[in-house]
């Protein structure tokens, strides 16, 4: 049979850390005795819940912040948990050079060969020598390769390079988008979208940007808030057009003119256009559209992990970009549902100069908000700084994690005291300073204090291997050389107005008035334009299914080429809205050639006839089905939104799942209490260190089986922690004349407890992972198509578009 030691030792062998991972315990490091210097043996596992009430990581350099943060994000990638990740010193982007193989060639075009010089190395042979430290390195931590595969395969991995063409290009003609209407109706949202984004443009521009004091300020901010309020997007040159002619009389109680001369309006908007002009912003306006739903998935549904790379930009376009990105993110969240769950992760890597203490950039009032009400929609903002002295302490005193490294100076040790305090305030644990002090000053590299307000008591703990090479800021090269394969470049859209040909222009025809006409806006053409004729259609169609109770009616707008008949198969959606139509042209104007079976009222009757059984002939609504929960996707859901919901559920209830795992075993940690109080009365006459230590790893392999299942909390528990301690006053008070085979019967006993724990374990385990994965099921597609009597014509018109000036 063996000994007992030998037993518990094949027991911790046992590799159940893969299997957990899918129950949402993020493997960070393992738990670190401060007065031994020593690393122990159980792991620290954190509840993956615990992150939607947000975390800050602070650590001098050197410290290891930048690797527990990234093992963090690596453990959230391979629970399908996507991230968004800010990186403004280019340590982020280390999260690509995963190599499954740990092959020298892998890691030799990585490799910083000035490190390679100063150890006196061939680049060739440092690239060996790291490869070797990393398998190392994994293998003390009980990972390898196959890890980093699954990491690799679980998400999306992308470097984006806002104003720069090195990684995948980001426009941002989109930023400047009316939020939805859950914003636009909410009026201190409204007015902190507005503020922000305000701000960060001017900073852009080096105006000065004070929301009270600032004329260009209050302009910008008047002009966002009435278009937005009337769910008007703007962009770059339209905002430079209402500049100069708002659509406001008045600022406040004072008119326009007085407030803002259009003199020195003018100035302004030549500023910004100076800036729209200058070559190097052209790649600010290129790449995909800054939306976040499609930063967090593929548009396959695969969670993603978007790095935004900004080391390259300077201060004022850091601000500008991050202000930007909180705003989008922001929105997104708002159109979220709300969970209990981590839907998503934001993470900044150096927060110093966003969130300090006194002062207000254009970036912190977005993540205030994000911190106050991210909990409620599953998105746990991390922060990150190695400058303790530059945060806002009492804006994080929600924030619930706090990861907390070697610090430089007794004044960062008394910032990170002050903002523990805070967090701690509506804590059920009391806080104790002192304590808290005496941890600070004994920590070392890569060994952390963990408090979370979710737990029992603070851990300290070293952090694991990182799975990604960790080998320092990439350069731009280098992340043009990761990026390259994968770049796409960014169709152009479509359009009536570019694809017409030319035509004979003239005067406006005359037209019965039976037929209507509306005239698209003009959108800053020079010179007189010239206004071309297509006939547009606006119908209403209906989609019902009984089966899964959906119904939903879509309006649906299509313009064509005027002809008889009209080919409605070629029709597109127009570039203007429908609502932006006017009845009278923008001033003088020339008209292109009308076809002559438009001015006949009979054709528009029939041409409307066939939009009608074009879209009955034609127009389906096709929906997305999960054969393993039977949910079907709402209409105009992406792939990749449907897959992230029914990941989002998935997760909701795994994570109650696990809740209800902890009270179906707390009656077990019980029953392990008691067997250890009598194990205690049996063995206490006798004193075997064989003994003893058998007994003592018995208990903590426990600890561990039921840890990698529960995360910290099980092993923080008060009942478990008095069980350890009762075996360790068993073992100090053992004496060596005694009864040997009643102790070896009690310890086997214990031992048999384990066993049978551990097999239930593996069995709800086993049951739970039996489930489909929503991110690679096998969607089934559900194709509605309208009846005849749900369709509505609500108009057939001929609009006149016009084409550039002459």
């Amino acid at each position: 049979m063996g000994s007992l030691v030998e037993k518990v030792n094949l027991l911790a062998m046992i590799p159940t850390m893969q299997d957990f991972e899918k129950l949402g315990a993020f493997y960070l490091g393992r738990s670190y005795d401060l007065a031994k210097k020593k690393r122990q043996e159980d792991l620290l596992l954190y509840d993956s819940r615990d992150l939607v009430t947000h975390a800050v990581c602070v650590g001098m350099t050197g410290s290891g912040k930048t690797g527990l943060c990234l093992s963090l994000i690596e453990e959230a990638a391979i629970d399908g948990v996507p991230a968004i990740l800010i990186d403004p010193k280019g340590d982020l982007s280390n999260l690509l050079l995963t190599f499954p193989n740990l092959a020298p060639e892998d890691f030799r075009p990585w490799i910083n060969e000035e490190d390679a010089a100063r150890k006196g190395l061939s680049p060739d042979e440092f690239a060996k020598q790291q490869a070797e430290l990393w398998a190392k390195g994994l293998a003390e931590w009980g990972e390898d390769g196959a890890r980093i595969a699954r990491l690799k395969e679980s998400a999306d991995f992308a470097i984006y390079t806002p104003g720069s063409s090195a990684g995948l290009p980001v426009s941002i003609l989109k930023s400047f988008a009316a939020p939805d209407a859950g914003v636009r109706e909410d009026e201190e949202l409204l007015r902190e979208r507005v503020s922000s984004t305000a701000t960060g443009l001017l900073t852009l521009l080096g105006v000065d940007a004070d929301p009270l004091k600032s004329r260009e300020h209050i302009l910008v901010a008047t002009i966002l808030a009435d278009a937005w309020k009337k769910g008007e997007d703007l962009d770059v040159a339209a905002l430079i057009g209402r500049i100069q002619s708002p659509s406001v009389t008045r600022i406040g109680v004072v008119d326009l003119e007085s407030f803002f001369p259009a003199k020195e309006r003018f100035a302004l908007a030549m500023n910004l256009n100076n800036l729209l002009a200058a070559p190097g912003f052209a790649s600010w306006l290129e790449g995909e559209a800054l939306e976040i739903g499609a930063m967090l998935r593929t548009a396959a549904g695969k969670p993603r992990v978007s790095i935004f790379s900004i080391a390259h930009l300077s201060d004022a376009e850091r601000m500008f970009f991050v202000t930007l990105l909180l705003n989008q993110t922001l929105a997104w969240m708002r159109a979220q549902s709300g969970t209990t769950s981590l839907r998503a992760i934001l993470y900044m890597d150096e927060i110093a100069g966003y969130f300090p203490p006194v002062a207000t950039p254009p970036a912190k009032a977005p993540l205030l908000t994000l911190l106050k009400q991210g909990r409620a929609f599953g998105l746990g903002v991390v922060l990150a700084t190695q400058n303790p002295v530059d945060l806002d302490y009492k804006g994080l005193s929600n924030t619930g994690t706090w990861f907390l490294g070697r610090l430089q100076t007794e004044r960062d040790k008394a910032r990170v005291l002050e903002g523990l305090e805070g967090a701690a305030a509506g804590a059920p644990q009391r806080f104790d300073r002192g304590r808290m002090e005496q941890i600070l000053a004994g920590l070392g590299n890569r060994v952390f204090l963990l408090n979370n307000v979710h737990e029992d008591a603070p851990v300290v703990f070293e952090t694991r291997w990182a799975l990604s090479y960790l080998r320092g800021p990439l350069t731009r090269s280098q992340i043009k050389t990761l990026m390259d394969p994968r770049r796409r470049d960014q169709p152009a859209s479509a359009s009536l107005k570019a694809a017409a040909p030319p035509a004979p222009a003239g005067p406006r025809p005359v037209l019965p008035p039976e037929i209507p006409q509306l005239f698209a806006p003009s959108r800053g053409s020079a010179g007189k334009p010239v206004y071309r004729p297509v006939v547009l259609g606006v119908a209403e169609v209906h989609f019902a299914d009984s089966k899964s109770g959906m119904s939903s009616t879509e309006t649906l707008v299509r313009v064509a080429p005027i002809a008889d008949p009209v080919d409605w198969s070629s029709a597109q959606e127009p570039d203007f809205a429908v609502q932006d139509l006017e009845s009278e042209p923008e001033g003088a104007a020339d008209f292109a050639e009308l076809p002559p079976s438009a001015d006949k009222p009979k054709s528009w009757e029939a041409w409307g006839k066939d939009f009608a059984t074009w879209i009955y002939r034609e127009r389906a609504l096709d929906l997305l089905r999960s054969p393993g929960t039977r949910e079907v996707s709402r209409p105009g859901e992406s792939e990749a939104d449907f897959r992230g919901r029914l990941g989002q559920s998935a997760r909701e209830a795994r994570d109650g799942a696990a809740e209800k795992l902890r009270q179906k075993y707390a009656p077990r940690l019980a029953a392990l209490q008691e067997r250890l109080r009598r194990a205690e009365q049996t063995v206490a006459r006798e004193k075997q260190e064989t003994t003893q230590a058998g007994l003592q790893t018995a208990i903590s392999v426990g600890a561990t089986m039921l840890g990698a299942l529960f995360g910290r909390k099980a092993i923080s528990t008060t009942t478990l922690g008095r069980a350890t301690t009762a075996a360790r006053t068993a073992g100090r008070t053992m004496k060596q004349a005694g009864d040997v085979g009643r102790a070896k019967e009690t310890l086997g006993a214990v031992d048999q407890q384990i066993q049978d724990l551990d097999a239930e374990l593996q069995a709800d385990l086993a049951a739970s992972a039996a489930a489909s994965d929503p991110a690679t099921e096998k969607l089934e597609t559900v194709t509605l198509r309208p009846k005849k009597t749900d369709i509505t014509i609500r108009r057939v018109a001929l609009v006149w578009v016009p084409a550039d000036g002459r």
